[in-house]
């Protein structure tokens, strides 16, 4: 019976060569984070649902795919996200090994529903998770690990835009007291720079409308908002963050941003590399729950589709050997880096095979 290949919404095939480029950007990703120290993990594609939206302080399965598992009845779900996996694991499995645990991963992810500026169901997330600590110095860590594995990857024109996530509620237990069932329409208008509906419901908390953009001049702005200091310590762990990044990188801050940042605690990042219509990667410091109480982590999560998006055209560049070819040649052409296709029938081509080049007399020649 003929089908008509046609997949669900919000899923794709990965062809070449993008699938050999996206494949790439992990493995630059994963070895950036293994001299960092990052020792990989491989955790399961499901798990039991109510495990899994334990493992994450506030982190809900809102967005996961789950179904009845047939050998244990119990409902299972595949993971939307990975960090919570990781967190079962710092907390289980690696719950004896001395604090902080670095741990890498990559692996796919599937959420229930997509948006419009993601469309895509199924992503293949690489990422890096600081189990133990939130403090500055892990702040700073993982973030340059995250600038310096976007660059192995090939990205350009880097830049991260800071948010503080627990920012309305720090200063509404403090000098701007807001009553609780107020909290999170006013983070809602906030995060949706909504003027109107911040002046009606706190309109003490406007100056955070305008308090983001250009690193420097947003955390001016926000030392100049927090009179009585509420801030300090939040604004001098941005600062030297910045400073740790020199200027490999351009940095802005929004405040008062809580999308994509529900389970994040004191700071949030997302990345940004040129050519990108939105973020490629996103991070923060957040609480695992463990047997013993919560644990502070502090970690980031890439999409290698994403990245290799910006790309443009994927670069191929394949050598055809002709019929004839010595094997010590294409031996030796391969140890050089070059992907060598050989000729399998006389009449075959370097166009037929997607060639871009002619190994003859000795030497590559372009087609």
């Amino acid at each position: 019976m003929m089908t008509t290949g046609l997949l669900p919404e919000g899923f794709h095939d990965r062809l070449p060569p993008h699938a050999d480029a996206a494949a790439a950007v992990e493995a630059r990703v994963l070895e950036a984070a293994r001299l960092h120290g990052y020792e990989r993990v491989d955790p399961p594609l499901a798990e039991h649902a109510d495990g899994l939206s334990s493992r994450l302080k506030d982190g809900a399965l809102t967005d996961a795919v789950r179904f009845v598992d047939p050998v244990s009845q119990r409902t299972l779900a595949i993971r939307p996200d990975m960090t919570a996996q990781i967190a079962r694991i710092a907390a289980t499995r690696m719950g004896h090994h001395p604090r902080p645990v670095r741990l890498s991963y990559a692996g796919p992810v599937l959420r229930l529903r997509a948006d419009q500026l993601a469309p895509a169901r199924e992503w293949r997330q690489i990422g890096c998770e600081l189990i133990g600590r939130d403090s500055v110095a892990a702040a700073a860590e993982v973030v340059g690990v995250a600038v310096e594995s976007l660059s192995a990857a090939g990205a350009s024109g880097l830049s991260i835009d800071f948010t503080l996530p627990d920012l309305v509620e720090t200063l509404a237990a403090g000098p701007l007291p807001v009553a609780a069932d107020q909290i999170e329409p006013l983070r809602s208008a906030l995060d949706a720079k909504d003027a109107g509906a911040v002046a009606t419901l706190a309109p003490a908390y406007l100056p955070l409308v305008e308090a983001a953009g250009p690193f420097d001049a947003a955390v001016a702005r926000l030392r100049a908002f927090d009179a009585k200091g509420v801030l300090a310590s939040r604004l001098d762990a941005l600062s030297a963050i910045a400073v740790s990044l020199g200027d490999r990188v351009a940095l802005t801050l929004d405040p008062t941003e809580r999308h994509g940042f529900e389970y994040q605690s004191w700071l949030g990042f997302s990345l940004f590399v040129a050519g990108a219509s939105r973020e490629v990667g996103r991070g923060g410091t957040y609480m695992i729950v463990g047997a013993e109480g919560e644990e502070p982590a502090t970690g980031f999560s890439l999409y290698a589709d994403a990245i290799v998006a910006t790309a443009g055209a994927v670069e191929r560049r394949r050598l055809f050997l002709p019929p004839g070819t010595p094997v010590a040649d294409g031996a030796a052409m391969r140890a050089a880096g070059w992907v060598t296709v050989a000729a399998l029938e006389a009449d075959d081509t370097p166009q037929a095979q997607l060639c871009t080049h002619l190994w003859k007399d000795g030497v590559a020649q372009p087609v």
